[in-house]
């Protein structure tokens, strides 16, 4: 017991992860998806999990072992001038860009939260303050001060969430059901809640911050168990997480006629059901999930812009401070405008995300498998066998991913 203890004061690169990939657009995904579905696409969400687990883990063992984030190894990789292009040109529109637009949505998301229990100061203006916040953490150049708190968040949004998951008595056997027995509802906007659950869980922007972060906590190849604990331990608690947010919405409203669009609207229509408390617990939940989401982002995005260009990886490092600084600067000034993010600029990062995920987990397959670089680190036949199954997968919902964004685009040019 003593030694999992030790192990648990360990924890803090997949907490980085884990309050990465739990976003306001995971909390509000899953809400849609419990008051629409009920429990039938809980096991969208423990698929997710699992592949979450097993990407991290190959890149959180790849940080310790060769002290490069992915970036860096990506980089290093294509010697032919027109594949290293593409590998830039693809990771700066899927992370850099990609983060921009989200993390408009990360401080809104944040406010919202706080908004829903404090609604005399507007989101216009618990945004830029949330955004000011983060720059300032980010600004301090202290990886352990932002590990810290988002290890400390990630802890609120496991009591918040998952109490209230309890506390609203859900069906014990419905969830079971839900978790085991794959089922997709004979819709088109059931197949996008699980596009949805896995694309925002399952992500490419946590593969290079892990792998960077690492390395900011261990620099020796044997901690590689130390690293698979934390990896393992942070990502269940998230899906978990998720799962806590789906029962609550399925539970309070599945089949009660009350539509619930978001996270914000979920908060204020738990207090008539579960009194006022749900309410402060699921907007503080909220407030977590975006602000932790509106750090971890930028964060994600100077890893793997400095690692794909070269540019030296250190969180005091000017060009690495230039990229999250844009991106926390369009976040503060969107959400003081009151505008979410630009849905053209969404929709290109979710489709470029949609691309350079498959192709992501493809090279850390290979990069796994290389003996010379990784020794005995390198992937068993297991860990094969399981990403090429995720990997199969990630495919699919990447191709079905892709037609969603091209019938997107045509409706928004009619």
């Amino acid at each position: 017991m003593s030694k999992f203890t030790e192990r648990l004061k360990e924890i803090g690169p997949g907490a980085l992860v884990a309050a990465a990939f739990i976003g306001p657009g995971t909390v509000t995904t899953c809400t849609v998806s419990g008051a629409s579905f009920g429990y039938t696409l809980l096991w969208a969400m423990l698929f997710s999990t699992v592949a979450t687990i097993i990407f991290q883990e190959m890149s959180a063992r790849l940080g310790v072992v060769t002290q490069r984030g992915l970036g860096e190894n990506l980089r290093d990789q294509f010697k032919n001038p027109a594949a290293k292009i593409l590998a830039i040109v693809l990771v700066i529109s899927a992370i850099f860009i990609g983060n921009s637009a989200y993390e408009t949505g990360n401080i809104m998301g944040g406010a919202l939260g706080l908004n829903s229990v404090i609604p005399a100061i507007s989101v216009q203006i618990w945004g830029p303050i949330l955004g000011i916040i983060a720059f300032i953490l980010l600004w301090s150049g202290s990886y352990k001060k932002v590990e810290k708190l988002l290890v400390a968040l990630v802890i609120v949004m496991s009591v918040t969430f998952l109490t209230t998951a309890i506390v609203i008595k859900p069906d014990l056997l419905g969830i079971l059901k839900g978790l085991f027995v794959p089922v997709v509802p004979n819709t088109e906007r059931a197949w996008l809640s699980v596009v949805g659950l896995i694309g925002t869980t399952v992500v490419p922007y946590n593969l290079f911050l892990h792998a960077s972060a690492v390395k900011e906590k261990w620099n020796n190849p044997e901690q590689v168990k130390t690293a698979r604990t934390d990896t393992i331990i942070s990502i269940a608690l998230g899906g978990l997480i998720s799962m806590a947010i789906i029962i609550t919405a399925s539970a309070a409203f599945y089949g009660s006629g009350t539509e619930i669009k978001n996270a914000g609207q979920m908060a204020v229509q738990l207090e008539p059901l579960m009194g006022t408390w749900a309410k402060w617990f699921f907007a503080i939940g909220l407030f977590a999930a975006g602000f932790s989401s509106a750090i971890t982002a930028p964060l994600a995005a100077a890893f793997a812009t400095s690692g794909i260009l070269g540019w030296k990886i250190d969180l005091k490092d000017n060009r690495f401070k230039g990229v999250w600084i844009i991106i926390i600067a369009i976040g503060i000034i969107l959400s003081a405008l009151g505008q979410s993010s630009p849905v053209q600029v969404i929709l290109f990062a979710q489709a470029a995300n949609a691309i350079i995920l498959p192709i992501i987990a493809i090279y850390l397959m290979f990069v796994l498998n290389n003996k010379e670089k990784m020794g005995k680190y390198a992937n068993n036949t297991v860990t094969n066998i399981m990403a090429v199954l995720v990997i199969l997968v990630t495919i699919v919902i990447s191709y079905r991913s892709l037609l969603l964004f091209v019938e997107q685009v045509k409706s928004m040019l009619k």
